[in-house]
């Protein structure tokens, strides 16, 4: 009789298949409440990763850690109409505290523009405080529908930038250097993902901005997830909560802001983009295991090998892990590492160390073989950065694989039955935009006729990217 797989197969069902995997990998279970999670050890740690990663970029670009509070008056969502009626279906709101009705409502943080803000007006008097640049690592709340673990959920992690610039051009190029130096570097050079970076319609952009920037990574099975977004909110939030610096000339000038976010949805992307029938495939550079060293027998030289072996590993600069638990089945604890999709895997057995070698067991490009034990630490190194490149191809030739050129609205429904269209913009436009709504396609964002992010939504030459998304 067959073995039955460990998780169900992608193309059976890739929902059941990717919820086989957020469990069995140990990412992160159902929280009591629907639509909260609970995050694992291993599912923290890959955020972690991403944190780290993201944290360095945006410090790089200028930003600084804060922190505001997670209750916000309902009378300040209230000041920007638009926000306001963007968020209000989602809003968790408290009416009673301490045994007591509040005076006032407050609202459980989904987005901290409001709250900034109030506090922007007062840190903001000149024109020698700007620009005000401030990064926000929280958690949010936003009442969600219809959850799945880390692509919708009511409550999520996330970090949330917020500034405030003296001139409309120096918030538009803020807005665009965090679109391009953090979210599409980090996407590309960390998660190994081909995200498309454009710009949202009218319909689709952030309740409240002007202008919404941001990047789509096609999934395994052909459906768009956004990545993370960077907004120009021009004067809106200023002129709601007062704004307002002294310029150089001596008069009151309203300021000119930007806001962006990325979450924990990435980990669910990176599941998506790259995971298979036998589980995880981490990108090495984000890996926080990039190699696991296990030992096959409850032998004491091969246990004080492997672990020489993972000291060696270490310091080459790789992030090594020693498995040791020879009290729990070799095969047992393959598994478990192949599902984690942790990259390298040496493993060593008491044949394997009469022989002087260790099997090298590779996730990402997959097969094995026998290496020198002396050899290990300068290619494990050199293994890692070939397989890191190796998922960014794989998600690049799936993208041009599965994308179509379309020219009307029917044939860009046809397509995303299993990817994306492009379609030239000035043929679809708003109507044909609300025409693929009502078919649960959306245009995830405009590029340019050259791949470039258009300075407008009217630009010549435009092409909307559509598809079905999470």
């Amino acid at each position: 009789m067959a073995k039955a797989p460990v998780l169900t197969p992608r193309a059976d069902d890739f929902p059941r298949w990717y919820q086989d995997l957020v469990g069995k990998a140990e990412l992160a279970d159902n929280g009591p409440v629907r639509g909260t999670m609970v995050i694992r050890p291993y599912g923290y740690g890959l955020w972690e990763r991403m944190q780290q990663e993201m944290d360095a970029r945006i410090k790089e670009a200028g930003a600084a850690n804060a922190y505001f509070p997670l209750f916000i008056p309902q009378s300040y969502l209230t000041k920007e109409a638009e926000h306001v009626e963007g968020f209000a279906p989602e809003l968790a709101v408290v009416t009673h505290a301490g045994g007591k009705e509040l005076e006032e409502p407050v609202v459980v943080r989904p987005t901290s523009e409001t709250i900034v803000n109030d506090y922007f007006s007062k840190w903001v008097q000149s024109y020698r405080d700007l620009p005000l640049l401030i990064n926000q690592w929280a958690n949010v709340v936003r009442w969600e529908l219809r959850p799945r673990v880390f692509l919708r959920t009511t409550e999520f992690l996330w970090q949330e930038g917020h500034t405030a610039h003296a001139t409309y051009e120096d918030a538009r190029a803020y807005a665009a250097r965090i679109h391009r130096e953090v979210y599409a570097d980090f996407m590309e050079n960390v998660l190994a993902m081909d995200a498309v970076p454009g710009r949202k319609t009218a319909r689709e952009r952030f309740a409240g901005a002007v202008n919404t920037l941001t990047l789509e990574g096609m999934m395994g099975d052909g459906k768009a997830l956004q990545l993370a977004t960077s907004h120009e909110l021009g004067q809106n939030f200023a002129k709601a909560f007062h704004t307002r610096y002294l310029s150089k000339d001596g008069t009151q000038e309203y300021v000119w802001q930007t806001s962006w976010g990325s979450t924990t949805r990435m980990v669910g992307a990176l599941v998506m983009t790259h995971g298979d029938d036998d589980g995880l495939r981490v990108p090495p550079r984000l890996a926080p295991v990039q190699a696991v060293v296990l030992a096959v027998k409850d032998d004491e030289a091969v246990l004080a090998e492997v672990r020489a072996i993972g000291e060696r590993l270490r310091a080459a600069g790789v992030r090594a892990h020693v498995d040791d638990r020879v009290d729990t089945p070799f095969g047992r604890r393959a598994v478990d590492w192949e599902l984690k999709g942790v990259p390298v895997r040496i493993e060593v057995g008491p044949r394997d160390l009469a022989q002087g070698s260790a099997v090298l067991v590779r996730r990402i490009a997959g097969g094995k073989e026998p290496v020198a034990i002396g050899a290990l630490a300068e290619l494990v190194p050199r293994v890692l950065a070939e397989d890191q490149a190796l998922l960014l191809a794989q998600s690049r030739e799936r993208r041009a694989r599965r994308t179509a050129e379309v020219t009307t609205v029917a044939e860009a429904v046809e397509a995303a039955a299993t990817g994306w269209a492009r379609i030239p913009w000035d043929v679809l436009g708003p109507e044909g935009e609300a025409r693929l709504a009502e078919q649960g396609v959306t245009v995830r964002c405009l590029v340019g006729a050259d791949g470039s992010v258009p300075e407008r939504d009217d630009q010549p030459g435009n092409v909307a990217v559509v598809a079905r998304a999470y």
